[in-house]
């Protein structure tokens, strides 16, 4: 697709795709900065970096980058944020007023679900893993905190009946556009696009310790992937 391009021609594939993923985040780090100089509400800058990074699922799958580099920058990601829960590096991103590791399974959870499915040449379900939390979990939580005036506790976290129910109607609609773009307009897209809502739903309820950030891809993505084998299979 990039060789279509005259001007990128000389350019080698892999280091145009690398710089490609490297601007958009830039952009978005970029933003996130712009937005924090405005307000003082750390949870939409956060929000802003957690919805346009997970974005780089789709770029990652667009340009076709291999396995490798994904994994590679989810390793040296791991390794930033671990570290930023010691040094002052990504203040604003880990300021969630609560014990998390968040930040870090997020980027964990990147690096398995390329890994595993770019080996399976299935890169659509590492997609709907990223993209229900990117997305789900992040509108969630902004509608939680904004619009849930109907709260109860899982484990001690609190959450709003709103909030889930955003969860719930976001991964559905991620997970049945992801399909519906691979697999065509079949009826086995609309009951895995529910099954996974509903589980993600449930574990990103579950979420002491930022895990819901580990949980929620590898729990969609796995189970797209299986549901979806089991039911073409008949």
């Amino acid at each position: 697709m990039l060789t279509l391009i005259p001007a990128l021609t000389s350019i080698p594939t892999l280091w145009l795709q690398i710089t490609i993923v490297a601007v958009w985040v830039l952009l978005i780090l970029l933003v996130s900065w712009v937005v924090s100089r405005f307000t003082d509400d750390s949870e939409i800058v956060r929000k802003i970096v957690h919805i346009g990074t997970g974005n780089v699922i789709l770029l990652a799958w667009w340009l076709d980058i291999p396995a490798s580099v994904g994994i590679t920058a989810s390793i040296v990601a791991s390794i930033v944020t671990l570290l930023s829960y010691r040094l002052p590096i990504l203040p604003g991103i880990n300021s969630v007023g609560r014990q998390s590791l968040g930040t870090f399974f997020y980027a964990v959870s990147f690096g398995i679900l390329v890994g595993c499915f770019w080996y399976l040449q299935q890169p659509q379900y590492a997609a709907i893993g990223i993209m229900v939390m990117t997305w789900g979990d992040g509108l969630a939580a902004l509608v939680g905190q904004r619009f849930g005036q109907h709260k109860y506790k899982v484990f001690g976290a609190s959450k709003s009946w709103e909030g889930s129910l955003t969860m719930t109607l976001v991964s559905y609609i991620v997970s049945s556009l992801i399909l519906l773009g691979v697999q065509g307009n079949i009826w086995q897209i609309w009951v895995v696009s529910l099954a996974v809502a509903i589980a993600a739903t449930g574990l990103e309820a579950i979420s002491f310790l930022g895990v819901d950030n580990l949980t929620v891809p590898l729990g969609s993505a796995g189970l797209a992937f299986v549901l979806m084998q089991l039911l073409l299979a008949n």
